[in-house]
């Protein structure tokens, strides 16, 4: 972990204060989007910008529960990029670091017409944690590999987590 990465995390801890479940989430979701990101071999650049985003995929929550008394997928995404722009603005990343994190915010629930592996990553991370948390089936998990999982290193983690 970079220490921009670490100082972001703090920000968002701060950011989900005492909502322990959202802060567990998005840790996990970063802890399997590093690991991924190393075994697939990201240039530092790239595994920079999918840590980040991987700790700010869910900034939209609590906006899009403010505004639409919904967490759904569609208002995270369309909340998610001008929070986690703010959160961002203190640290000194470069304009096209901070759009690629917003981009990835903003796109982390579609999951057709998936571009660059910082973002087919993402959603991998999000999927592996979600599939735990949601307790889905073995049928479902099954499902969501042929549908989502396109990485060797994703496909692993899924199966070293949930297969016999």
């Amino acid at each position: 972990m970079t220490p921009l990465v670490a100082a972001v995390a703090e920000k968002m801890m701060e950011y989900d204060r005492q909502d322990v479940r959202r802060i567990n989430h998005f840790m996990k979701v970063y802890g399997y989007a590093s690991v991924i990101g190393c075994m697939e071999g990201l240039d530092a650049r790239t595994q920079e910008t999918l840590e980040l985003a991987a700790l700010l995929h869910d900034i939209g929550i609590k906006r899009s529960e403010e505004k639409y008394q919904s967490s759904a997928g569609p208002y995270q995404e369309l909340e998610g990029p001008p929070e986690a722009e703010k959160l961002l603005a203190e640290f000194s990343l470069d304009c096209s670091m901070t759009e690629r994190i917003c981009w990835l915010i903003g796109h982390h629930h579609t999951y057709t017409d998936i571009q660059g592996m910082d973002y087919q990553i993402l959603v991998e991370a999000d999927f592996l944690v979600n599939l735990e948390e949601d307790h889905v089936s073995t049928k479902g998990i099954l499902r969501a590999e042929e549908r989502i999982f396109r990485t060797e290193s994703g496909k692993k983690l899924l199966h070293l987590l949930f297969c016999p």
